[in-house]
Parts: C-alpha cells; structure tokens; sequence
C-alpha cells in the first residue's frame, strides 16, 4: 500500500474549490475507459482516498465491476504542496460503500457544494485502497 503524503492533504481535499477537481479513470466489464471528474475526491486516510458518488451512472457501475482505478489531480496553484509537475497519479482498487458507519464517515468529510448536490444523501461513498502513486512523469513517490 502507498501512502499519501502529508502535504499532499489540503491541496487534494480543496482541489473542488481550487477548481481542480480530481478525474477518476475506470473500465467497465468490457474494457471501456471512462473518466469522471469527481469534485469531492478526498483524503480518507493515509493509504485511502475517496470521494461521494452521487450520480450513480457509469463511474459507479465501472467500479461495480471492474475495481481497479486512476485518480488523476492536477493543480499549479498548488505546486509548493506537490510534486514537479503539480501533479499525482493514484492507482487503487474501489469499493462502493452504500450504507453504514463508513458510508456516514465518508459523507461527514465531503465538501459542502458536493453534499448540496444530494439533498436526499442518496450517494454512495466509494474507498480506493492505493496501492501505488506517480508523479506527472511516471515516476513512483
């Protein structure tokens, strides 16, 4: 398992209203790629990342069936706090979580704007277990 990095924590958790919000890569059953952008992507823990699945299309699905995924953050505005390049790969396998205490304790740490969008709180919290993270070359941190 990777670790993210201390300092890696405000910039991925602001990211949305940085106006950076995190592309999350997944692949069906069948090999379709899809990329979501994801603005409420968040540090879970030190080898967790998730974020709050509120629309329930193909991203969901894809993790359904296919749990390996690429989160990709990107942001200049922040390259003190992050890796030449400002930017970070995370490579991981998901879990959607659809009820329970660690759904709740997802929900509790989402970004405000994300939580206004699901006013019933009918989401899902989806936990990526990181296994590896690169830099914007490749190169594993």
């Amino acid at each position: 398992m990777a670790t993210i990095k201390t300092e890696w924590r405000e910039a991925i958790n602001n990211a949305l209203a940085d106006g950076a919000a995190c592309l999350v890569g997944t692949v069906s059953a069948n090999g379709d790629p899809q990329i979501s952008p994801k603005g409420s992507v968040l540090v879970h823990d030190d080898h967790t990342l998730a974020y709050w699945e509120r629309s329930h299309r193909s991203a969901e699905k894809n993790v359904k069936q296919n749990k390996r995924v690429v989160v990709y953050f990107r942001n200049p505005g922040r390259a003190e706090q992050l890796p030449q390049g400002a930017a970070l790969r995370f490579y991981g396998t998901a879990r959607v979580v659809e009820s329970g205490p660690e759904r709740d304790a997802v929900m509790a740490k989402v970004v405000k704007r994300e939580l206004d969008a699901d006013p019933g709180r009918k989401g899902a919290a989806v936990l990526i277990a990181v296994d590896r993270i690169t830099d914007l070359r490749g190169t594993e941190l």
